[in-house]
């Protein structure tokens, strides 16, 4: 009995510690209702392939490897060096946030810092996975099975 409770209790840890993928369907809603859809001139398409290279839609993706010791954070990969605090580097912060909060489920801060980032001059070019294998580029295949 003892060692079912154990092993109940440690699979639950273990299912906190799980990231959410989305699939590219069912991001392309979340993103549609928080109003990405053709924001600062993007289209919906750009911002499920920018997710799609940047983390393959893993919630808990992170980089931690930057040649300039800063590290990338969640579903965008927002960095450290600019857009959100972390305890190892200091940082612009421009989203006012701690990176940690990029690493959970709720990604409705991580689309409000999206959103602050396209708003900058360098737009979606700010993530580089975005600008090697989507822009430019047919997107159609992103969102040609979603009803949307």
């Amino acid at each position: 009995m003892k060692s079912i409770l154990i092993i109940t209790l440690l699979s639950c840890f273990c299912a906190v510690y799980e990231a959410k993928i989305f699939s590219k369907c069912k991001l392309a809603h979340k993103l549609k209702t928080k109003g990405m859809d053709g924001y600062h001139g993007y289209s919906l398409a750009d911002w499920v392939c920018m997710a799609q290279y940047e983390s393959n839609f893993n919630t808990r993706a992170f980089n931690g490897k930057n040649a300039n010791g800063s590290s990338d954070y969640g579903l965008f990969q927002l960095n450290s060096k600019w857009w959100c605090k972390n305890s190892h580097h200091s940082s612009a912060n421009a989203c006012n946030i701690m990176c940690s909060k990029f690493l959970d489920d709720n990604i409705n801060d991580d689309i409000v810092c999206a959103k602050r980032v396209v708003r900058d001059p360098k737009g979606m070019s700010a993530w580089m996975a975005w600008v090697k294998h989507c822009k430019g580029k047919d997107l159609s295949k992103y969102l040609a099975s979603c009803k949307l």
